[in-house]
Parts: structure tokens; sequence; C-alpha cells
């Protein structure tokens, strides 16, 4: 049998399956049940924050803090361009436009500098995403924020449990979000959660995810609401998730490790991404930049790789030069060449030594 190394796979270490058999054997099934606060709570407690919303992904859990906090049509809010997809798409769902910012060289996160370039009239807000596990610069962030008088979502979707200068990322903002799709550091399937210190803010997204019901009153509707709760399946799996997430967490260090052992000396060949100073990454994605002296192209590598039996996935496309949200004005030099060039490997708890040890010598074999 040939041998297939995914780049993603879920690990279930712990009471997933007894909590999910627990909502099957009592019919609480749906967005209802004790799984569903439970997980809030402990989520709100594990950040170390008051509230906890839980919403059916991590775009959703974008989406929902953008309406309460007033985004409205002809509004700005600036993204890193380098970014998955869907942060774009949530301040579009608003009316409202994201501006593109640069990243930078070496940690591959927004660009304190750009954000400042890119502040206009109509700008309302920040939204820093801390790419494939790496905190941004929070300090420079929330400096520039303060001194426009700017809110700032931290969109921590790749990020759970990392930390910026002692803190966890996620602390810092307004508000801040995270997913738990089925290839993030804990899961739930599909899932997101949304946490913040601001009490009314935090119920007023609570009303926005159930339709706009009246809390204290059912089926009474007091705003034009939205469908985005979660399951109480997919909190009993994120409850679990969450008991074992320094586990989940220390085998993503761990799997990192092995990497930067195994690549050692390749330094004129590959580059790896840099965690940012004073920060201590997780690791969702290891990941790679291929410098200009090698013989073969990333998209011919990752072709090579995969007859190898070894997935991998390029790095995320820049938006500003997505069909939906091109904009040639947009000027984002860094993000485009490490965009082109860049992939990620296989990382996940189920890797061994000896997979990460074959990943690399198929590397080795064909960038040398």
């Amino acid at each position: 049998m040939k041998r297939f190394i995914p780049v993603a796979v879920p690990h279930f270490a712990g009471n997933e399956k007894k909590y999910v058999d627990d909502c099957m054997d009592t019919a609480w099934i749906s967005s209802a049940g004790k799984y569903v606060s439970q997980f809030e709570e402990k989520y709100a407690e594990y950040m170390g924050m008051k509230e906890a919303i839980s919403c059916c992904n991590g775009t959703v859990a974008l989406h929902i803090p953008l309406i309460a906090l007033g985004l409205q049509p002809g509004d700005e809010v600036i993204i890193p361009s380098f970014t998955y997809i869907a942060t774009a798409n949530a301040v579009k769902y608003c009316g409202a436009t994201p501006v593109f910012a640069d990243c930078l060289q070496d940690t591959w996160n927004i660009d304190p500098e750009d954000i400042k370039r890119k502040i206009t009239s109509k700008t309302k807000g920040i939204m820093p995403v801390h790419l494939y596990g790496n905190p941004c610069d929070m300090d420079a962030i929330m400096k520039i924020a303060k001194d426009h008088d700017l809110f700032v979502i931290e969109d921590a979707a790749e990020c759970h449990g990392a930390t910026y200068k002692g803190r966890k990322v996620g602390t810092f903002g307004d508000v801040s979000t995270f997913s738990f799709f089925g290839n993030k550091i804990i899961t739930t399937g599909e899932g997101g959660m949304v946490v913040t210190n601001n009490e009314e803010l935090a119920n007023q997204m609570r009303i926005l995810k159930g339709q706009g019901q009246d809390p204290n009153r059912r089926y009474w509707f007091i705003e034009v609401g939205y469908n985005y709760r979660m399951t109480n399946i997919e909190a009993a799996i994120g409850l679990a998730q969450l008991e074992n997430i320094e586990l989940h967490i220390g085998d993503r260090r761990k799997v990192a490790s092995w990497y930067q052992e195994e690549l050692h000396g390749m330094e004129d060949y590959i580059k790896f991404q840099e965690i940012t100073s004073g920060a201590e990454g997780v690791w969702w994605m290891f990941s790679i930049i291929l410098k200009d002296t090698i013989k073969i192209t990333r998209d011919q590598l990752m072709n090579k790789l995969k007859e190898d039996g070894i997935e991998t996935r390029p790095l995320f496309y820049p938006m500003h030069l997505m069909p939906v949200y091109e904009d040639p004005n947009a000027e984002c030099p860094v993000s485009e060449k490490i965009a082109a060039n860049g992939m990620n490997l296989p990382t996940h708890a189920l890797l061994s030594r000896d997979d990460v040890k074959y990943i690399c010598e198929r590397l080795r074999a064909y960038i040398v």
C-alpha cells in the first residue's frame, strides 16, 4: 500500500466519543443542550475572559462582532492581504470595504507600518490575523488603534493557546475570534468562538447569532438576526478537545521542532516563518518559503511530493489578487512574494518522527 501523509488530521485523545454518545442518548443534538454552555464557560475560563460566545464556524465568529460594533456600508477595516478569505468576506458581508495591508518578511503577519499608511477617514477598525499560529505584534497594533480610535478584532482562528509577552493571543482586542474547523489545533468539525470582556457587546452578539430573539421572551424577535448557533454535538467535541488543549499544542510544537532539526542546514534553499519577538507560537501549520536558489518551482515540488504520498498546500493567496477583491493599487509586494513561493507541510499530532524524517528527505532530494 502506497504511503500517504495528509497535511492535517484531527486528533481525538479524550472524552469526545463519551460526550457525543451522551448527546445521542439524551437526544440533545441541536443548538440547545448542556455542552454548549459548558464549552462557552470553559473557553472563557481558559482565555481568562468574561464572555465566550459559540457559533457555527470561524467566519461567522468574525461577522457577528462586526455587526455588533456597528460597521456600516462605506466604512473601511484594515486586514492583512496575506490571509484566508474569510477575514475579508466578513467585512464585505456588512457592506464595508476590506483594505489590504502588506505583511512582514520574517513573521508573515500584518505590517504595523503599512496599517498606518492605509488609515483613512473611513477606517473604523483593524483585524489582525495571527497567521499559521504565529502571534502578531499586538503592542504596535493596539497603539495604532488607540491613536486613531479604531476597534480591534483579533482573528485568532489558527492560534489557540499562543501567547504574546505572556498574555494569551485573543485577550488584546475589543473582540477576538477562533475557528474550530477540522484542521485547527482543537476542533468541533465546524465551529467558532468569540471572546470579549465587554458584556454589553457579548449580549448583543448572542441575540444576533440566535435569529435576533429577545433572550427574555421566546419567539419574540427584536433584531434582524442570523442562525449562527453551534450544535450541542459540536460543543461536546469542543469541550473534550479543550480539556486536552495543552496536549494538542504540545504535539504541534514537537512536530515543528522535528522539522527544524531535520531541515537544519537548508538555509540556502528554504526559509521558515519566524516567531514574533516576545511571542510563543503554536505552529498550526509548519510552513516554508522556497528561495530562488532551488532548481524546481513551488508547484512542481508540491506535485513531486504528492507522488511520494506527501500532501502539501500552497500558502494563502493574497486577497488583493483575488478576482472578488482585486486591487492593483493595494501595493503588498511582500505578501505576493511569500505566497508565490510558500507551502504548508503536514502538521498534526498523528505524525511520527519517521514521517517528518521521510518528508524532509524527499524535500532535500528535490531542492538541493
